[in-house]
């Protein structure tokens, strides 16, 4: 027990910091992810003093699409607000759950890409679980790259497909 503490603990530690050092940085990657090509839904912030996370009205207003850069599994700096509202709605519900979906672009194998898919899930949930969330309300997919959400074989179409989804 007093092991898992320490690691939560060293996990949002590390969390924070990762995030802290990453807010620093000035990235214009419109190969990747340009406001062209990627919805707007995973720019959105909330601030945990304006949401109070408890119903399911609140997390409607959240992202529940998170993107990846290719072939990378950390969590982007700008989706950590939106992640925090749905742990704070799934903490303070413990009978919910989500499903963590999964997903990878066409490129690499299709084993490589159920992996990456997996990977990307649990990189989400690690950030659910370190903000209070419960493993046992989340359950882990991957697609890996059988649910394109756009066709095409284009950067474009590739950077919205590396995503997870989160499904309650």
């Amino acid at each position: 027990m007093r092991a898992m503490n320490i690691g939560k603990a060293t996990a949002l530690a590390l969390t924070v910091v990762w995030a802290a050092g990453c807010s620093t940085t000035n990235t214009t990657d419109t190969d990747t992810m340009g406001s062209d090509t990627a919805p707007a839904t995973t720019t959105q912030a909330v601030s945990d003093s304006s949401m109070s996370g408890t119903t399911m009205a609140d997390v409607k207003n959240l992202a529940t699409v998170f993107y990846f850069d290719f072939d990378q599994t950390q969590v982007k700096p700008e989706a950590v607000a939106a992640l925090r509202g749905h742990a704070k709605y799934l903490a303070d519900n413990p009978s919910a759950s989500v499903v963590l979906e999964g997903h990878a672009d066409e490129r690499g194998t299709r084993e490589y890409n159920m992996a990456l898919g997996e990977r990307r899930a649990q990189a989400i949930a690690r950030v659910l679980t370190v903000n209070g969330v419960s493993s046992s309300q989340i359950e882990l997919v991957s697609f890996g790259e059988e649910k394109p959400v756009v066709m095409g074989h284009n950067e474009s179409s590739w950077a919205q497909n590396r995503r997870v989804e989160l499904k309650y």
